[in-house]
């Protein structure tokens, strides 16, 4: 299971916090599928890669209620938390860099800590996406619900394309060989 996180609602569009929720979009079409189905309070699509089950999943429940539906869709399946793998946003990460870890805690995200407490596990598998500015003053909340600036767009087109490259690496290769790649 993948799951992108994210915020539901036009406002939130392509903002700093819905980076997930734009990877995974990302990956589901050069997956050749379309997360359209809603379940659990997600937007989940069942495909598979290379003879393998997966499930994409976007929760439409707010980033700090995203344990909620992964928890759920969780349940409904043999939960091993080596088999997830969550992307988000990181503050804590410049623009631009990704960083892979095979478990670990919150890191201050309410999206992983909702997820760390809804499924009792914090050995899941994180994609995180560098959103960080150091020019960013003021409320971190204005800074994750903002939009990238045109200054900033490249970096982004860039990550987005490397995280496409990182999700398909954790797939076929498993996550040490992502962190080996793209934890740089």
């Amino acid at each position: 299971m993948i799951v992108g996180l994210g915020n539901p609602g036009p406002q939130y569009r392509h903002t700093r916090h819905n980076l997930g929720f734009d990877v995974l979009d990302r990956f589901a079409d050069e997956l050749g599928v379309r997360l359209d189905k809603e379940k659990h309070q997600g937007l989940v699509v069942e495909t598979a890669h290379r003879g393998e089950k997966l499930m994409l999943v976007k929760p439409l429940t707010f980033m700090n209620r995203s344990g909620d539906c992964v928890a759920r869709l969780a349940r409904n399946r043999l939960f091993d938390p080596a088999d997830l793998l969550v992307v988000v946003d990181d503050v804590n990460l410049p623009l631009g860099r990704l960083r892979t870890r095979a478990g670990g805690s919150a890191g201050g995200h309410n999206g992983l800590k909702s997820i760390i407490e809804r499924t009792g596990s914090r050995d899941f598998h994180r994609l995180r996406l560098g959103v960080g500015d150091e020019r960013a003053t003021g409320d971190l909340a204005d800074h994750v619900l903002s939009r990238f600036r045109p200054d900033e767009r490249d970096a982004v087109a860039d990550m987005t394309d490397r995280a496409v490259e990182a999700l398909r690496c954790w797939l076929e290769e498993g996550v040490e060989r992502t962190m080996d790649l793209y934890n740089r």
